[in-house]
């Protein structure tokens, strides 16, 4: 099922879902399962799995040579949605990324998820790669998340690329994009930033699932300001609770966004990261219930794998 018709099914009442990351190259899936399992009591409609951007390893080939290799080091994506879909019987989406595919790649990974009756997608650039300072596109594929709307939106309406292939056979995919309440860091400007987001509104995006944000007024305003910028689409919040001290420089530094001074006192106070983790629940707690008082059709919450926080926040919440 679409997460359009999973909203409009729950007829106003605020539904939960999560993101979780695929286990690094040769660890057992049952790792994931067993931070699922916990969240599963309180029914999520869906649940997002990340796809993670090619990087380069050196393998030491002796006498001072190193091999420069790309690997994944978390690939699976979509193998995880199909056993995740599998076994709880829930919607699954993949985020599709830009960098690391090809237009044709794209297409190949797309057909996949087609046939396995995956229902939704996340159309993200991506970030760049650890070596570059911005983000270049891989060649034959797209620069922006626009372009990989759009041709998300061709599948849909049986246009396949080059035009090869004529088919009344068509996908029906429910597409998903990134809205940023404190702007992209890229983005010169929230006013900027915003419309980009319209311009993926336009070529097909069904909802938005935004970046985590810990003020909510932040979020409202970005929801109002999208409304007057003419972006009807449901717009999902991104929840992530803070668990240790360091999130404090980590989260400000690689995700360019602002952290309440509340916050930022009652972290500082905390002698253990258990006490910052307490903390954590405690300010998702809060941001969720205002969240839920105010209507917003799902919260979103970044598990990033581990689900012992997400759970005692949802406990309170579902």
């Amino acid at each position: 099922m679409k997460v359009t018709e999973h909203i409009k099914k729950a007829n106003g009442k605020t539904l939960f879902s999560f993101e979780i990351i695929p286990p690094q190259k040769g660890r057992n899936i049952q790792e994931l399962y067993d931070n699922i399992d916990p969240l599963m009591e309180f029914n999520p409609p869906f649940i997002d799995v990340t796809t993670s951007r090619e990087e380069y390893v050196y393998i030491d080939k002796g006498e001072g040579l190193l091999d420069r290799k790309i690997t994944r080091m978390r690939p699976g994506t979509v193998g995880i949605c199909a056993a995740i879909k599998h076994k709880y019987n829930v919607d699954t989406i993949p985020h599709v990324l830009c960098g690391g595919f090809t237009k044709e790649e794209t297409e190949y990974l797309l057909v996949d998820c087609h046939y396995l009756g995956i229902d939704n997608v996340m159309a993200l650039r991506g970030d760049a790669m650890k070596h570059q300072k911005y983000f270049e596109p891989t060649k034959g594929g797209h620069t922006y998340a626009t372009e990989l709307v759009a041709q998300m939106k061709d599948l849909n309406a049986g246009k396949y690329l080059h035009e090869v292939i004529e088919s009344d056979y068509k996908t029906n995919f429910c597409i998903g994009v990134a809205g940023y309440p404190e702007k992209h860091l890229e983005a010169p400007s929230l006013t900027n930033d915003l419309k980009r987001l319209k311009e993926k509104v336009d070529a097909g995006a069904d909802y938005i699932v935004t970046q985590m944000f810990f003020d909510n007024g932040k979020f409202f305003d970005f929801v109002e300001k999208a409304k007057q910028a003419g972006i009807h689409v449901p717009i999902i919040p991104g929840i992530k609770p803070i668990a240790v001290k360091k999130h404090l420089q980590l989260l400000p530094q690689v995700f360019k966004i602002d952290l309440p001074e509340a916050l930022i006192s009652e972290v500082e106070k905390c002698r253990t990261n258990n006490d910052v983790r307490q903390v954590g629940i405690d300010w998702a707690v809060q941001q969720s219930k205002e969240l839920q008082k105010a209507g917003i059709p799902v919260l979103h919450f970044y598990s990033m794998g581990k689900s012992d926080n997400i759970k005692a926040i949802a406990s309170q919440i579902f």
